[in-house]
């Protein structure tokens, strides 16, 4: 019947819970099945362990805390207790009386066919009795065909969620859950900070309900959009020279005599030349990448490509002198000379002396021989420096010698150091610019005093100083 579909249906929301001790006041006089087929006891109001012993009921809507969870109320029964909808069972719940045992007949004598024995009037249930015929349990409705279709509170919004809350329906009733994102505090659902827990590899945004995975520069999201893969740049080819890949970035690199421009990506040519003046003997030009040394007329770069070595014009024969003419290669250059010539009262004694005879009455106050010798020097040489020798070639019993610069010394570039009693230095003491060409009367004085003889012989040395210092 209703009653007992109704009490069913209300049982198996309930959660019965049993204290089984002895009470011997609580001990059944008797016992017997009722409709449902559940031991009752007729001499005690007890829940019913066998069919002999019964136990005191504990009210749990008292002793349990919050037994009842939502809007659902707690209603006692003996042995357990029912959560009930608050809005279908709003009226206080008044069980009905409960008949008085009934009187059977002593069968020690045997049954009389006047009082046919009876079943026992099964005990009433003992929770609230709803008002009319329930076709349907809760949380379902009675469909025209007779069958119980399940009632979609979430669709319906008869729900109690609250708004922050997913409704979920369920078969005959419902849940109140959190979105993905989001969890319960304080009965509020409020979003969940996943960057807090490391999901991302690199760079993390928090938004509503989720969360945004992103990567630094020079790397790029992968499928599972949270870890970060190096982007190999060099592959775009970004550098106008080379390219090193880094993890999470590159690098461009130059050619030998290229810079980095300020972008980190343009090669620039660097100017080598303005590094120093002294990276070419003589003149550095820049190239791109590098440079280039540059040497005047009558040298040539060197082997190691920045020195200028001189070129003898006189021994390549690439010069313009006669055949009557010398050849006299100095530092960048040459000069032809010509044959010696002899003024009057001098002689020729050889290619490059004149002498005059001590015979000639001409010759007693000029020096006896004069010797042609030529140098080269180079312009600016470091000063002081030792740059021609002068020595006695016949020594006379008795005779000293003396040194000197008879003329072209006007500007003291130079002074005679003796070095012995028979030889001498000459000295360059200020640098020479050139080019020019300095002409030194060197003399040297014999002096014999025990036959009372002094004479001197002259050696005319033409110094070419170059145009440049090397």
């Amino acid at each position: 019947n209703t009653a007992v579909l109704l009490y069913i249906c209300v049982a198996a929301l309930a959660t019965l819970v049993f204290h089984p001790f002895r009470v011997s006041e609580n001990q059944c006089t008797s016992a017997y099945l009722d409709e449902s087929q559940t031991h009752r006891c007729s001499g005690c109001r007890n829940v019913l362990i066998n069919a002999l012993l019964c136990v005191p009921d504990v009210d749990e809507c008292r002793t349990v805390p919050d037994p009842c969870r939502g809007d659902m109320l707690c209603v006692n029964q003996n042995g357990g207790y029912l959560c009930i909808p608050r809005n279908m069972y709003n009226y206080n719940y008044r069980p009905d009386p409960v008949p008085p045992e009934p009187v059977y007949p002593d069968t020690s004598v045997g049954f009389s066919d006047t009082f046919p024995p009876s079943r026992p009037r099964p005990v009433e249930p003992s929770y609230p009795r709803v008002r009319g015929t329930a076709p349907c349990i809760l949380g379902y409705s009675a469909a025209e065909d007779g069958t119980c279709n399940d009632i979609d509170e979430c669709e319906t919004n008869s729900h109690h969620c609250n708004p922050t809350q997913v409704c979920i329906n369920t078969a005959g009733g419902y849940t109140c859950s959190c979105s993905e994102g989001y969890w319960l505090i304080g009965g509020q659902c409020q979003d969940i900070d996943e960057c807090r827990y490391g999901y991302c590899q690199q760079l993390c945004a928090n938004v509503p309900g989720s969360y945004s995975c992103s990567c630094n520069p020079g790397f790029i999201l992968n499928p599972d959009s949270r870890t970060c893969q190096d982007v190999d740049e060099c592959e775009d080819d970004p550098c106008s020279h080379g390219c090193f890949n880094t993890y999470g970035s590159f690098m461009c690199n130059c050619d030998e005599g290229f810079e980095l421009a300020a972008d980190g990506t343009t090669c620039i040519d660097l100017d080598e030349c303005s590094f120093s003046e002294f990276l070419c003997q003589n003149r550095c030009v820049n190239t791109p990448g590098s440079f280039t040394c540059i040497c005047p007329p009558g040298y040539y770069v060197y082997e190691d490509g920045r020195s200028c070595e001189d070129i003898n014009e006189c021994d390549t024969g690439n010069n313009t002198c006669t055949t009557a003419q010398t050849c006299f290669n100095f530092q960048g250059g040459y000069t032809c000379l010509d044959p010696l010539h002899c003024d009057l009262p001098y002689i020729e004694v050889s290619d490059n002396q004149c002498m005059c005879s001590a015979e000639n009455p001409a010759c007693r106050d000029k020096p006896f021989t004069i010797l042609y010798r030529h140098m080269d020097l180079s312009s600016g040489r470091s000063v002081p420096a030792d740059i021609f020798q002068m020595q006695a070639t016949t020594r006379y019993p008795g005779a000293f010698y003396i040194f000197q610069i008879k003329s072209g010394n006007e500007g003291r570039e130079f002074y005679m150091r003796q070095t012995s009693n028979v030889s001498a230095t000459l000295v360059l003491s200020r640098p020479i610019k050139g080019p020019r060409e300095v002409v030194l009367d060197l003399e040297m004085v014999t002096v014999n005093n025990v036959i009372n003889f002094r004479g001197s012989s002259i050696i005319r040395l033409t110094i070419f100083v170059s145009e440049h210092p090397f």
